[in-house]
């Protein structure tokens, strides 16, 4: 069943879709969720016990805070990429859907390593303990195949253009960083246009400078506090092509001793 225009409005007795701020629809048979790509101001959502299988519709919610897709059918963590440019998101309940699987520490962990925003999964407090332990051990999510096909074009390009566009690849990168961080994620226009690789052999050397781009472009918004971590894990990261494995090791024990007195 697709939710409609009319459903939304009726449910959120609201008379466009904009002015929609939170919408419960349990068990509502739902398998298609594509309305939520107009709906960018919702901030509560509830979609438990329904049949939906794809998160894509959701990528554009900026403001969701809340998220509940208990007793679904989404097949895989991979969908969980559809929500990481949503730095808003602090609640998600995902239990009992075909992709949590039989390991539930494995399953919470990967879910972790790539929300580590979220507060709450599955109705249980996430901890500080918990995120590091899934930065190192939970898997890493991966965009579902042909997700970039069946997701809307950006400012009117065709799909394939916009897959292929550098200026989007380097926003991808430059988020991704950012995210990692726990930096405020860019919008599209703060990045200059560039223009498309004409060939696939230099798309690999253009994926460095756009990741050295981003880098770059990082660098402005930190103080000098933050300025001063980078330095210090630049030092490091250059002693690994400077310095024989011994002194390596010497020097890193060296910093860790300082980092503990301090």
């Amino acid at each position: 069943m697709k939710l409609t225009r009319k459903q939304v409005l009726a449910k959120a007795k609201a008379s466009d879709l904009e002015s929609v701020k939170k919408l419960n629809c349990w068990g509502c048979n739902l398998t298609d969720i594509s309305i939520f790509s107009q709906m960018a101001n919702i901030e509560v959502l509830t979609l438990s016990v329904n049949s939906i299988s794809s998160l894509s519709p959701l990528a554009g919610c900026l403001f969701l805070c809340e998220l509940y897709l208990r007793r679904n059918k989404i097949p895989s963590l991979s969908e969980l990429s559809h929500l990481r440019p949503l730095t808003r998101l602090r609640v998600l309940w995902l239990a009992e859907n075909p992709c949590c699987g039989t390991d539930t520490s494995q399953y919470r962990l990967t879910v972790l390593r790539c929300l580590p925003r979220l507060q709450k999964l599955d109705n249980q407090v996430v901890t500080e303990d918990e995120i590091a332990l899934a930065l190192m051990e939970g898997e890493e999510v991966t965009t579902p195949l042909g997700s970039v096909q069946n997701q809307p074009s950006t400012n009117g390009l065709p799909d394939t253009e916009t897959e292929n566009d550098p200026l989007n690849y380097n926003m991808e990168e430059t988020n991704k960083i950012r995210e990692e961080l726990g930096m405020k994620l860019l919008s599209r226009d703060k990045f200059l246009s560039l223009s498309s690789p004409s060939t696939r052999e230099n798309k690999s050397s253009m994926k460095k400078t756009h990741i050295l781009d981003a880098v770059l472009l990082l660098l402005k918004d930190l103080d000098e506090e933050e300025l001063h971590i980078v330095h210090t894990a630049t030092q490091n990261r250059l002693q690994c092509y400077t310095l024989e494995p011994e002194t390596l090791i010497e020097s890193l024990q060296t910093q860790k001793s300082a980092d503990i007195q301090h």
